[in-house]
């Protein structure tokens, strides 16, 4: 009984071993294939260059040729110790940009969309699509919605300058991510008797770009669908049409974009010109460096302030240029040529970049040519809003958003609970490998106004200029005490300090070395009502610490304050150690606003200066600055016959130690050359 039962055991057993054996040997296999066997991207995977991946190759010095680097040419400003890279001009990584995620059905020119069209519609509705919505929309279905995406409005109206009855004139597109959609590669702009030369795959909108608009004879737009997306080439992709707008103006289009020529409305008089512009790909603005002196310690910053552009080409005031057409275009010009004698570090719009009053009415327009005569010559740049950049309708957030997406650009829209937008600070570091902060820059935003009333057209007159709040002040006090105390005058770590400590060195001077902050510099629009104080005295001559014109025009500041000068700027010290001085973190504030003042005062140890010299037209029954339209440096607006527009410069030298100010005019003239702070400069007492 015993041995039959252990043989049945046995046997049951053996059946077993051969599923059970099975199923572990699978196992274990999958075990090798999916988890053991993994190839590791070890470092003759990374370089891929055989056995001298794993050697030390080291180049003696003369196999190094004379006047280059072994790492590649440099752009090392004058004065470089060495013929190394400097760390800002080391290659980063570009973002990287998830366009999978961006939407497809609504339009936001600023997204760089590789996604390209399907179609392209044109429509005109007499009542405004935003009210309307889809009312005027193409026809379309949910199949074709599905296929080739649904139709996108570009909500900016081909008929704005063709008068109340000529209704809303709109383009329409539709983009898809479909592999097996033929694309939008070439569009044109054609009068009703012309056609593409070769009629193969183009494709006419068949309601005309100036349909709505009596007495100018028809245009339509034909686009070109290309090869599938699955078919194209990378190159092939990069061309397709990933985005269209409408500029309004002659002037330049935004970044990225190409004017669709002929205008759909041709500049006549006051009727401004409006022109399809395209993107083709991906244009990804250019970033800005980041901000460092050079090697000899220097730093320079040019300021622009009110430049008043509007969405016309400007017409010139006051001024002994004949002709004088085209005055944004001229003022551009002079930028360009001050940019080029000056070699700026950094430009500084001090506000009113927008002329408001009803002449940019389309801010989008303007913003797209204010700063093109910087981001061409590839400096960064920096702005602060002025009382009338919001008047015409558009907000500063979305202002700020625009200015975001420009070139070379290094804006900030600030803390969302601080009042106003644009309160940002910028530091500039020093040349060598320790980047060290040596110099700040503050920027707020010193509002628009603060009352008004609405006249019998329902327009609205401000009487009271807007002043920097409280949660300001806070706000730049939190600032202040973040940044770390350095030892100054700054001396550059060159690297080499034990290579020459056994050379004989000459008997020098000590120099009083001090544990303090960076100097700083401050730009707001407004001025404080400390710039109309009395100015400090020169202990050495008795003289008024004022330099530069002032006292033409009534005070141009704010009639409210909540105390910034003395709560704020007083209260933020270069050091708490009492041995080194009641001085103060901020040396120079910067404005613009007032443009028949144009010095420099000194006011408890601030100097406080004015943008430039400009002068402006058009009258304006508001406060301050005189009933005059504002303009500095800009042909664009009212001035003095015989008075030249004129920027001002702040000369930054001893890695930030000594901060010298000038303007140099229009006929290349320097003039209030000063030293505002450092070595030269008039003493505190």
């Amino acid at each position: 009984m015993v041995s039959f039962t252990c043989y049945k055991f046995f046997r049951g057993l053996r059946s077993m071993c051969a599923p059970i054996t099975t199923v572990i040997g699978f196992s274990l296999m999958l075990t090798y294939v999916f988890i053991l066997y993994q190839p590791t991207r070890g470092p003759g995977i990374k370089q891929r260059m055989g056995w001298q991946s794993w050697e030390t190759v080291t180049l003696s010095d003369h196999a190094i040729p004379s006047g280059g680097s072994s790492t590649g040419p440099s752009n090392s400003s004058a004065g470089a110790p060495d013929s190394g890279v400097d760390w800002w001009n080391v290659t980063k990584p570009e973002d990287k940009v998830d366009y999978s995620s961006l939407p497809l059905d609504t339009w936001s020119p600023l997204l760089p969309h590789d996604t390209g069209f399907s179609e392209i519609a044109v429509t005109r509705c007499l009542i405004d699509p935003d009210i309307g919505g889809d009312y005027c929309a193409p026809d379309s279905t949910s199949e074709q919605d599905g296929i080739k995406g649904k139709w996108v409005r570009v909500p900016r109206n081909l008929n704005l300058e063709g008068g109340y009855l000529s209704g809303w004139l709109n383009i329409y597109y539709r983009r898809t991510r479909r592999q097996d959609i033929n694309l939008v590669t070439d569009i044109q702009i054609l009068s009703e008797n012309e056609k593409p030369s070769s009629e193969d795959s183009w494709h006419k909108a068949e309601t005309s770009l100036r349909a709505g608009i009596r007495g100018l004879p028809p245009l339509y737009l034909w686009y070109k669908t290309g090869k599938q997306a699955g078919d194209m080439t990378p190159e092939e992709r990069a061309n397709l049409i990933t985005e269209l707008d409408v500029l309004y103006g002659e002037d330049v289009p935004w970044y990225g974009f190409e004017k669709l020529e002929p205008p759909t409305i041709a500049q006549q008089g006051k009727v401004e010109a409006t022109w399809i512009t395209y993107r083709r790909g991906v244009k990804l603005p250019p970033k800005a460096p980041p901000l460092h002196f050079n090697h000899a310690g220097k730093f320079k910053v040019l300021q622009v302030a009110d430049l008043h552009f509007s969405v016309s080409q400007g017409m010139c005031r006051d001024t002994i240029l004949k002709p004088c057409e085209h005055s944004d275009n001229l003022t551009q010009t002079l930028i360009e040529h001050i940019i080029d004698e000056e070699k700026p570090d950094l430009i500084v719009f001090t506000g009113d970049q927008l002329n408001g009053q009803g002449s940019s009415w389309d801010p989008r327009s303007v913003l797209a040519k204010f700063s093109r005569a910087v981001t061409d010559k590839g400096i960064p740049w920096a702005a602060v809003f002025g009382n009338h950049d919001e008047e015409d309708g558009m907000l500063k957030e979305q202002q700020m958003s625009l200015m975001k997406a420009l070139p070379y650009n290094l804006v900030e829209r600030g803390p969302k609970d601080v009042h106003g937008v644009g309160n940002y600070v910028l530091k500039v570091f020093s040349p060598d490998a320790s980047k060290t902060h040596v110099l700040t820059l503050y920027f707020l935003d010193s509002g628009s106004y603060s009352k008004g009333f609405l006249d019998f057209f329902g327009f609205f007159t401000p009487t009271e200029y807007d002043w920097i709040r409280q949660n300001q002040i806070d706000w730049f006090l939190q600032e202040s005490a973040s940044i770390k105390q350095i030892e100054r005058p700054f001396r550059p770590d060159t690297g080499k300090d034990l290579g020459s400590v056994w050379a004989r060195q000459d008997q020098i001077t000590p120099i009083t070395r001090k544990l303090a902050k960076p100097n700083a510099l401050m730009f707001f629009h407004i001025p404080l009502p400390e710039s109309y104080s009395k100015a400090d005295m020169n202990p050495k001559t008795g003289r008024p610490l004022d330099v530069g014109i002032s006292g033409q025009e009534p005070p141009g500041h704010a009639k409210n304050s909540d105390g910034f000068f003395e709560k704020g700027i007083l209260k933020a010290m270069e050091s708490e150690h009492v041995a080194n001085g009641n001085v103060h973190e901020v040396k120079v504030i910067g404005n613009g606003h007032c443009h028949i003042t144009e010095n420099c005062r000194r006011v408890h140890g601030v100097w406080l200066c004015f943008g430039g010299g400009g002068y402006v037209s058009i009258s304006m029954s508001v406060i301050g600055c005189t009933n005059f339209q504002y303009l500095f440096s800009s042909y664009s607006g009212y001035g003095k016959i015989g008075f030249d527009r004129r920027f001002r410069i702040y000369d930054i030298s001893d890695y930030g130690e000594t901060i010298k100010t000038y303007k140099r005019t229009e006929k290349d003239e320097v003039i209030d050359e000063m030293i505002l702070t450092g070595p030269g400069a008039a003493p505190l007492s």
